[in-house]
C-alpha cells in the first residue's frame, strides 16, 4: 500500500507539471493567434477570452493524453537512473508488476479523456462557431463607422452613415444599398437607429427618407417616401450554425453511417484508446541505459508517439475516403501498437535478467 501511494503521488506530480507546461504553451499560442485575428478585424476584441476558453476545452483531452504518457515515462526513467529498478529486480519483482499501478493511475484519466472527447470538445467547437456567428451578425447592425461604407457579412448589403451620435443611439444621413437576385434597392434617410424585436430579430429603423427600387434589366422604377422604414438584418443568428461532424453530439454522430461521420467517430474513440495504449507502452519505453545517455529512451518514446498519432490520422483519412472500414481502422492501428507491447516487455526483461546475471 505504501508503494502504491508513493507511485500514484509521483505520477500525479509529474502529470500535473507536464499538463501545466503544455496548457500554458497551448493557451499562449492560441491567445497570440486570436489577438492577431482581432487586430486584422476577423475577431471582435471582446470575444478573445470566450474563444480562448472554447479552444482550451477542445485541446484538453489531447494535453491529458500527452501528460499521462510523459508523466509515467519520466517517473519510471527516474527510477532507472536512481537504481530503484535494480533494487526491485533484485528482489524478484518483474517489470510487469508496474502494469497494475500504471493502470490504476491511468484509468480515471482515460475516462476523463473519453468524456471530454465524446461530449465536451464537440460542444466547445459548436459554441465557438455560434459565438463567432453572433458577433459577425452584430457587426452588421451595431458597428457602423461614420464616413465609411460597411458591407454586411453576407455581402448583399452596403451601409453608409455620415455621422453617429456620441451615445451611438442614432445616426444621421443614412445610405443603404440592398442587392437581391431579383431586384436592387437604394434607401436614403435623414436619421436612423437600431431596434431589437422580442424574438431577437434586429432591425435598422430609418426615419424621413426615400427608397428607390428597380428590377435589373427593366425600366421599372418605384419611388417611395416614408416616415419610418424598418429594415430587417438577415443574420445567421436566427438560422443557427451549420451542424458538422466535428460539432455533432456523440449519440447523433453514432447513428449516422456515412464515411465522414465514421471518420469523426474514429477520431473521438482513438483519443482514450491511444491514451491507455501509450500508458502501457511507457513502461518498457522508460528503460534507461546510463551508457547510452539519459535522453536516449525519450527520443525513442517520442518517435513511437509520433508514429502512433500519424497512423491514427492516416486511418481517419482512409475511413473518410472509404478505403478502410470503421471496424478495421479501430482494430488495426491499436492492435498493431499492442502487439509491440509484449515484444518491448520481453526485450527489457531479458536485458534486466542479463544485467543481474552479469553482476
Amino acid at each position: 500500500m505504501i508503494f502504491q501511494r508513493a507511485v500514484r503521488r509521483e505520477f500525479s506530480q509529474s502529470a500535473a507539471g507536464v499538463f501545466a507546461a503544455l496548457f500554458a504553451i497551448m493557451t499562449t499560442t492560441q491567445l497570440i493567434r486570436l489577438l492577431n485575428d482581432a487586430v486584422r478585424g476577423y475577431v471582435q476584441p471582446e470575444a478573445v477570452a470566450a474563444l480562448l476558453g472554447f479552444a482550451a476545452l477542445n485541446y484538453v483531452p489531447h494535453l491529458l493524453s500527452i501528460s499521462l504518457f510523459v508523466a509515467i515515462l519520466l517517473s519510471l526513467s527516474r527510477a532507472y537512473r536512481d537504481s530503484e529498478m535494480v533494487v526491485w529486480f533484485s528482489c524478484g519483482v518483474p517489470l510487469t508488476a508496474w502494469v497494475r499501478p500504471v493502470m490504476n493511475f491511468s484509468l480515471p484519466l482515460v475516462a476523463t479523456i473519453a468524456a471530454l472527447a465524446f461530449f465536451v470538445s464537440p460542444w466547445a467547437l459548436s459554441q465557438s462557431a455560434e459565438y463567432r456567428d453572433k458577433l459577425s451578425a452584430r457587426k452588421d447592425a451595431s458597428q457602423v463607422s461614420p464616413g465609411t461604407f460597411q458591407e454586411s457579412a453576407a455581402g448583399d448589403r452596403v451601409i453608409f452613415v455620415e455621422a453617429v451620435a456620441d451615445d451611438t443611439s442614432y445616426v444621421r444621413n443614412v445610405f443603404v444599398s440592398d442587392t437581391r437576385s431579383d431586384r436592387h434597392s437604394v434607401t436614403m434617410a435623414a436619421t436612423g437607429h437600431q431596434e431589437i424585436a422580442d424574438n431577437g430579430d434586429r432591425f435598422i429603423v430609418l426615419l424621413d427618407g426615400r427608397r428607390y427600387e428597380f428590377v435589373p434589366g427593366t425600366a421599372e422604377l418605384r419611388i417611395l417616401d416614408y416616415e419610418r422604414n424598418a429594415v430587417r438584418i438577415e443574420t445567421r443568428e436566427s438560422r443557427g450554425i451549420e451542424l458538422t461532424p466535428r460539432t455533432m453530439p456523440f449519440f447523433e454522430l453514432l447513428a449516422i453511417d456515412l464515411p465522414l461521420h465514421r471518420a469523426e467517430l474514429l477520431y473521438r474513440l482513438s483519443l482514450p484508446l491511444s491514451a491507455i495504449v501509450l500508458a502501457l507502452l511507457s513502461i518498457p519505453l522508460s528503460f534507461v541505459n546510463p551508457r547510452a545517455g539519459r535522453s536516449a529512451n525519450m527520443v525513442f518514446a517520442i518517435l513511437v508517439y509520433l508514429v502512433y498519432n500519424n497512423l491514427i490520422t492516416i486511418n481517419q483519412k482512409w475511413v473518410e475516403s472509404g478505403k478502410l472500414s470503421f471496424a478495421g481502422a479501430v482494430l488495426g492501428v491499436h492492435l498493431l501498437m499492442l502487439c509491440l507491447l509484449p515484444i518491448l516487455f520481453y526485450r527489457r526483461i531479458a536485458v534486466s535478467s542479463f544485467t543481474r546475471l552479469s553482476r
